[in-house]
């Protein structure tokens, strides 16, 4: 029960008469003449008013006259004539333009209910649907209250008796309604009110003794009793949906709430209720007051003509009393055009105008009333910038009196319940200023909670907790259950804690939101826990256990060589995290690139050692960095071994290595290598696969190993000649005696004709112990040799002369003498030859249908082109060397036999014009007879060669 007497006064109103409106001349229909001049300026109602309610625009009052009027907006009184009598009961529906009234037009008790449609007319005045006793038997009795559902479906009439009718169906028509005594009881019925909740529909009976609810929606219409307290005519009301709809009785003592089936809280307000009304959130009540005393003595009236009435406005969310006033004989209270309307029996008609939030919060601040005026901020629906700014001013107020908690709190509401509105450094620099470190904390943790704070929020307040040395609260801070759940900045978190110490706790951070640098930093740079760095490395995915292993290899391979040796073989091979499952070893792990970790072993040869044999091993096609570094690594052991067993070891791992065939491409560098640590096999191996056999001869030569020089000569002399003659002047420039090594060399150029006689002899001129007995054998056979070709040169020459001889001989009868064609068959088909027949001065002849099936050209011999065609071909091959003259030199110049070379060229005719006649260029034929000469002359030549 709330107590009446500590809820606070307000004057959220403003009252004022209301007024007639301008250009009225007073001509009203009944109004009462005012009583002076001043007072014919408000409005004045006719008299007799008896019932009032409001809705759709316009206010409506019956009087006792019979007649209804209407109130609008523009407060132009109209009415007409209802009943003959009186009218006693009026219900305005709000959404839909039909009036419910009941009245008399006859003497005695016998009330009539009427059905008004208002948009319809019927003779200038509002069209009557429909007409109807109220009482449905025959026993008299009065009416006490009416009501009716805004579907127009139900209609429901109290009575003085205790009974109550229930309209069921249209209630427009008829037809289509249907009544029926709902309630029978032994107290008059003071209130009737529908609620609708769905589908289902209530119906609130209260009199003056209890209180019950019906569901008048069903068959049977349930009832329920809610209590035995009653109430006065007009003291009842339906709450609106900010109140849920709850039933309102007002009674001498208290006022009840009710729903369909219980009771709901209660409120002790004095005093003998006349009217309650419901009006925008507030419970409005007209109680007589008992504590004023009349004024009549001071305004000189009769006391007892004066009834003394306070009008109450009661804010039953925020327990207030927004509006207090003393009228004197209030007939009722209306709701329209936002506004509150009091019909005093006078005829007045007071305004209540609400005023608007700011300013009732500005009243309310005055007061420093700042609780209440956020509980009415958010009853009115204020926006998020309002709620802000008044939580800013209380928090505000209580800091300025010293209350640092209260002001957090104020200030932490702020945060939570107007999405950051309030600019947080605002507050935290208050509490900075003052010291209040657990205060700023609290404001810190609801920014993080809510989501609003930033990098700097959350270094601020992890240095709180630091400084408070409160680790349950860190813990509590940065142990969330899921990522959806934190509510900071998680890098910034670990770098505060690890610059404060707290490593544990940036660790779980670093590790529980996959932070793994800062991980990995923390494990190495501050607790030096390196086997727990390369585990949790082990555990990462490929991409990132590659890129940590690049940036933290060195370290780890410096204090745990071995163990950072065996990650980096699983990482460049087959790689799979230490966390998966065994069911996920069949699928394909990664591989990393070797030859990027070869920087980490810089310090750690063995371990280097260790990893680029087992790389080489398991995976061949491993990059050429990989077997360039593993083979620099096994000479640079080979050359520094002392131990003869262990270097012949070494030595043959270097070979075997170079064997493998792994540096085809990069013959330089592995040859550098082995020319850097002295690895003579491994020089003389690559000379070899490099085709450098110069080289070997040279190496051979610097350390005078003669068979060694010949055996290299022998391997290799047929790919590089030269080799010899290099020999032989090897050997020539040496004092000792080598007639063994020289006469093995020339033999060879002998047998192969490597070097001219005179040149050899030459060169083994300046040894002077290479006599005559050396060569001798080597000149005879050359100078036998020679001979042999001088002889066969000339027999070859005659013959070419006679042939010469002979050619020019058929020439010359081929130009002076006829050629007879004693030809009797085609040379194509070999039958007999008739005419017509074409015949050629090679001797061929053919059918014309033959030469012109097969033949090419018209002037060439089907039979003899594909041999003069190679002729020709030879000659223009010929012409074209002539001009080959860096070819002849190159030639010249790199032939051991020149004068073979120049005679080659001079025999293609390199050196002379081509001439095949011999007649003087005044003997000129027909260029037909001509190029037939030609032909057979090439002809003729081929078949003689």
């Amino acid at each position: 029960m709330a107590a009446y007497l500590q809820w606070r006064r307000f004057v959220f109103f403003d009252k004022e008469l209301v007024k007639e409106p301008l250009g009225n001349d007073g001509a009203a229909p009944a109004t009462v003449p005012a009583a002076g001049s001043a007072a014919s300026k408000f409005l004045c109602l006719p008299p007799g008013i008896t019932v009032c309610d409001s809705g759709r625009g316009s206010l409506v009052f019956g009087d006792m006259e019979g007649q209804i009027w209407f109130l609008p907006r523009s407060l132009q009184l109209t009415g007409f004539q209802a009943y003959k009598l009186r009218v006693t009961h009026l219900y305005q529906l709000k959404q839909h333009n039909i009036l419910a009234s009941v009245g008399e037009d006859e003497e005695g008790i016998n009330p009539l209910v009427k059905i008004w449609n208002l948009e319809k007319r019927d003779g200038g005045n509002p069209l009557c649907t429909r007409i109807f006793p109220a009482i449905p038997g025959t026993e008299p009795t009065v009416v006490s209250c009416l009501t009716v559902h805004e579907n127009l479906n139900f209609m429901a009439i109290g009575f003085t008796d205790g009974s109550v009718t229930l309209n069921k169906g249209d209630i427009t028509r008829d037809r289509h309604s249907k009544t029926q005594v709902l309630h029978k009881g032994n107290y008059p019925v003071t209130g009737l009110a529908f609620r609708q909740a769905g589908k289902t529909t209530h119906l609130f009976v209260v009199t003056t003794e209890n209180v019950q609810s019906y569901i008048v929606s069903g068959k049977d219409y349930p009832r329920v009793e809610l209590d035995t307290h009653g109430c006065g005519l007009r003291c009842s009301a339906l709450s609106d949906p900010s109140q849920d709809l709850q039933f309102i009785v007002a009674g001498d003592e208290c006022v009840y709430l009710y729903q369909p089936d219980e009771r709901g809280p209660c409120f002790a307000f004095e005093g003998h209720k006349l009217i309650a009304h419901w009006f925008r959130g507030y419970l409005v009540i007209v109680s007589r007051d008992r504590k004023v005393s009349p004024k009549s003595e001071f305004t000189g009236q009769d006391s007892q003509s004066s009834d003394k009435q306070i009008l109450n406005i009661y804010d039953l969310c925020n327990k207030f009393i927004a509006y207090s006033a003393v009228f004197e004989d209030v007939v009722d209270v209306l709701a329209e055009w936002g506004s509150l309307y009091v019909l005093t029996r006078d005829g007045r008609v007071h305004a209540l105008q609400e005023k608007d939030t700011q300013t009732k919060l500005e009243m309310l601040f005055k007061k420093n009333l700042f609780e209440m005026a956020i509980n009415l901020a958010k009853s009115q629906h204020l926006d998020s910038d309002g709620l802000a700014q008044i939580f800013m001013q209380y928090g505000d107020h209580l800091y300025s009196k010293g209350n640092h908690d209260g002001a957090v709190q104020q200030y932490i509401r702020s945060v939570c319940r107007t999405i950051g509105k309030l600019e947080p450094s605002y507050v935290i620099r208050k509490f900075l200023d003052a010291q209040r470190i657990h205060n700023l904390t609290a404001y810190l943790q609801t920014l993080h909670r809510q989501s609003l704070a930033n990098a700097d929020h959350t270094t601020l307040l992890l240095n709180c907790y630091t400084k408070l040395k409160d680790s349950s609260k860190l813990e509590e801070f940065i142990k969330t259950k899921s990522e959806s759940e934190v509510h900071f900045d998680v890098e910034t978190a670990i770098k505060v804690l690890r610059q404060a110490g707290y490593y544990s706790h940036a660790l779980y951070l670093a590790e529980n939101h996959a932070h793994h640098e800062w991980y990995l930093k923390i494990q190495l740079e501050d607790i030096k826990n390196y086997q727990e760095a390369l585990q949790y490395i082990g555990k990462l995915p490929f991409e990132q256990a590659e890129s940590n292993m690049k940036r933290y290899g060195k370290i780890l391979m410096h204090h745990i060589p071995e163990q950072t040796t065996q990650l980096l073989k699983g990482l460049c091979t087959d790689y799979r995290p230490s966390t998966e499952g065994r069911g996920d070893r069949e699928a394909p792990g990664c591989r990393a690139n070797s030859e990027e970790f070869i920087p980490i072993f810089a310090n750690n040869p063995r371990e280097l050692k260790a990893f680029l044999e087992h790389m080489s091993e398991v995976q061949p096609d491993s990059p050429q960095g990989v077997y360039d570094t593993l083979l620099e690594l096994r000479l640079q052991n080979w050359a520094h071994e002392k131990e003869p067993q262990v270097k012949e070891k070494l030595h043959a791992e270097a070979i075997s290595l170079l064997k493998s065939g792994r540096f085809c491409d990069v013959f330089d560098k592995a040859l550098v290598l082995c020319q850097m640590h002295d690895f003579q096999d491994g020089v003389l191996y690559l000379y070899e696969q490099g085709k450098l056999f110069q080289q070997i001869m040279h190496y051979h030569m610097q350390h005078e190993q003669y068979r060694q020089v010949i055996a290299v000569c022998e391997r290799h002399g047929e790919q590089d000649p030269s080799l010899w003659e290099q020999a032989l002047s090897y050997f020539a420039r040496k004092e000792e005696d080598c007639k063994e090594y020289v006469a093995a060399v020339l033999k060879h150029i002998e047998t192969r004709n490597l070097m001219p006689p005179l040149l050899v002899v030459q060169t083994l001129a300046h040894n002077s112990t290479a006599t005559l007995s050396v060569i001798r054998d080597y000149l005879v056979q050359k100078l036998q040799k020679q001979s042999q070709q001088i002889a066969q040169d000339e027999l070859r020459v005659r013959r070419y002369r006679e042939e010469t001889t002979r050619i020019r001989q058929e020439i010359q009868e081929l130009k002076a003498s006829p050629k007879i064609f004693q030809k009797t068959k085609c040379s194509i088909c070999n039958s007999a030859l008739e005419l017509p027949s074409v015949h050629f001065l090679c001797g061929h002849s053919f059918h014309q249908h033959c030469f012109e099936s097969y033949s090419e050209s018209d002037a060439d011999c089907p039979t003899c082109l594909p041999e003069n065609r190679k002729v020709m071909d030879m000659i223009r091959a010929q012409e074209q060397k002539r001009d080959l003259h860096d070819q002849f030199q190159h030639q010249l110049k790199c032939s051991n036999d020149s004068f073979s070379v120049i005679a080659d060229y001079f025999g293609r005719g390199v050196f002379n014009k081509l001439t095949l006649l011999t007649d003087p260029p005044s003997a000129r034929l027909a260029p037909g007879l001509e190029a037939g000469l030609q032909r057979d002359l090439l002809v003729h030549s081929r078949r003689g060669t």
